[in-house]
Formats: structure tokens, C-alpha cells, sequence
């Protein structure tokens, strides 16, 4: 039985109301948790963590106007010591990379058990990081492979939006030839096949985010 010594407050940072709801229901059944804030986008999570401090904090990353990721970097900038824990829908060892990178402390899935979300709100609450199986898999699977450079990675967002080679190099002020250079280097990075191929990869892998 969990020690009640100590109460782990926590913030909610979901765009679907429900989604908080039955977080919030499965978190306060723990005699040692208790649920002290929501907040329903990236920019109000910030505002709601400056006033409350939690002591842990579950966050989306796919919300509008401003998405979890960018919550991640502000309140990691602010509070280097927060322990924030993405709870998403996707997986992609790239999204989980920048995430990391950004300031989160661990990476679950919204597919995860009641107890492994609670097991993670009680690590991060004495400073453990723990990755979902699947994504730990993920990330294990991918170790070691090049990744896109920046300009890449605008080639592809350009592609995946239905631009030619010719439109992308005449936004980006360069050759088709470079564009055409670019594509090869993307497909071989990614393994992929083909123009199309390499945004369904790059999507599932989390280098692009859904549409």
C-alpha cells in the first residue's frame, strides 16, 4: 500500500475533456494522489503550472492553439526540475527523441494500464524515468540511424502537402536538381520507397505529425 506520507499533486494537460475526467477518477483513487489542476492546451498548462507547482504533470502533446510539446519547453525552461510525463496517441522513436530532448521525463502511451500510468505518476515523482514497452521497443529498433536535417525535414513537410520537387525548390530558392539531391538522401535515411512512402514513414516515426 502506497505511503500517504506524501501527496503527489498533479496536473492534467489534455485537449478532450474525458480524457481528463478518467485520468483524474483512476489518479484519485490513490490515497496518495491527488489531481490539483487541468488544463486544455499548451499555453494555459504553462499559466495553470506556474500556479499551481505540481508535483507531477501528464501531458498531452497534440493540442491547439499550442501543442504539448512547446508546454514541455516553456515550463522545462522555467522549472528545469519539473517532472512532466507525456501520455499521447502516438508513438515514433522521432516525436519521442524531441519530447525527451525538450524536458519530458518519460513517454506513455494512451493505450497504457490504469497501473502502469499510475506506477509512472509515483516514478516521476521521485525523479525515475520510465518509456512505454512499446515505445522503448521503438526507440531500441531505430538506435543509431541517421536522422533528417533540418532542411530535409522542411523538404518532406513540403512534399507530404503535394508540392513537386520544383515548387519546393522554388520556395526554398534553390534547384530542382537539389531538391531531387535532398529526396534521395531522405528516402535512403528512411528506407522508404518512394515519395509517399517516406511521409507515411516519417509520419509514423514522428519526424511529421498527423494531419
Amino acid at each position: 500500500m502506497a505511503s500517504v506520507d506524501r501527496i503527489i499533486r498533479i496536473l492534467i494537460v489534455d485537449d478532450h475533456p474525458m480524457m481528463r475526467e478518467g485520468l483524474r477518477s483512476t489518479l484519485e483513487r490513490e490515497r496518495d494522489m491527488k489531481v490539483v489542476g487541468e488544463a486544455s492546451d499548451g499555453s494555459d498548462a504553462v499559466a495553470r503550472f506556474r500556479d499551481l507547482r505540481p508535483s507531477v504533470t501528464l501531458i498531452d502533446l497534440q493540442m491547439a492553439p499550442v501543442d504539448g510539446l512547446q508546454a514541455i519547453v516553456d515550463i522545462h525552461g522555467e522549472f528545469p526540475d519539473a517532472p512532466l510525463i507525456v501520455l499521447t496517441t502516438y508513438p515514433g522513436d522521432a516525436r519521442v527523441a524531441r519530447a525527451l530532448q525538450s524536458g519530458a521525463m518519460s513517454y506513455l502511451l494512451k493505450t497504457s494500464s490504469s497501473e502502469e500510468i499510475v506506477r509512472t505518476v509515483r516514478g516521476a515523482a521521485d525523479g525515475k524515468k520510465v518509456l512505454a514497452t512499446e515505445i522503448l521497443q521503438d526507440v531500441t529498433a531505430h538506435q543509431g540511424l541517421e536522422s533528417l536535417t533540418h532542411r530535409e525535414l522542411l523538404v518532406l513537410q513540403m512534399v507530404a502537402q503535394g508540392f513537386t520537387n520544383r515548387a519546393i525548390g522554388d520556395v526554398l530558392r534553390v534547384s530542382e536538381d537539389t531538391i531531387k539531391t535532398r529526396m534521395k538522401s531522405i528516402l535512403a535515411k528512411l528506407g522508404a520507397n518512394d515519395r509517399a512512402h517516406a511521409v507515411t514513414i516519417a509520419i509514423r516515426r514522428g519526424f511529421l505529425d498527423p494531419q
